[in-house]
Order: structure tokens, then C-alpha cells, then sequence
């Protein structure tokens, strides 16, 4: 069973910085496209980043030059380093693939105060 587990959310300041991490079990993923995804407050999920399995990577423009998604083949595992963190960042952050063809996991709560 193909399973997704977010972790490494928080309370950070804004200006301030979190790593994430997705570990995922069950098949490999390294040939699938990976996102990441973000659930704000009132809003539909939306794709934040991607990463091929090539490493080649793409941003909403929301986040672009502050947030870089990267990729352990070996560990089966995606990240997201967020940088400069804006209040307007808070929500729930879910990895998947591109397409959200796997079932979500919980997801992780990252809240950035002002």
C-alpha cells in the first residue's frame, strides 16, 4: 500500500525558514514527478513545486526564488526548503505525485506569524 508522510511543519516568524520532508512507502517513485502542494486557510489545494525524476524543477510564482524542492531517490523521499517565509505561506503542505494520482496523506501544518 502506497503510503505518504509529510513531516517538519511548525510556527516560524516570517522571514524565518522550515525544511519539509515526504517520506513514501510502498512503490518507488523514482521515476514519477513529485509536488508539492499547499492547502491555505479558505482555499483549494494547490501545486507549489514539482521535481522530475531527471531534478528538473518547477515553482508557482508565489514561492519562486524562495522555496526549493529537491529529491532522495535512495530514501524514496521529496523535500521542500522554505525560505523567507510569508504569512500568506501558512496552510497544510502535501506531497504527491504531479498529478495527485496517490492517495494524500495528512499532510503537515506550517503557520508563519507576522
Amino acid at each position: 500500500q502506497v503510503q505518504l508522510v509529510e513531516s517538519g511543519g511548525g510556527l516560524v516568524q516570517a522571514g524565518g525558514s522550515l525544511r519539509l520532508s515526504c517520506a513514501a512507502s510502498g512503490r518507488s517513485f523514482s521515476t514519477s514527478i513529485m509536488g508539492w502542494y499547499r492547502r491555505a486557510p479558505g482555499k483549494q489545494r494547490e501545486l507549489v513545486a514539482f521535481i522530475t525524476s531527471g531534478g528538473s524543477t518547477d515553482y508557482a510564482d508565489s514561492v519562486k526564488g524562495r522555496f526549493t524542492i529537491s529529491r532522495d531517490n535512495a530514501k524514496n523521499t521529496v523535500y521542500l526548503q522554505m525560505n523567507s517565509l510569508k504569512p500568506e505561506d501558512t496552510g497544510v503542505y502535501y506531497c504527491n505525485t504531479k498529478y495527485g494520482l496517490e492517495a494524500w496523506g495528512q499532510g503537515t501544518q506550517v503557520t508563519v506569524s507576522s
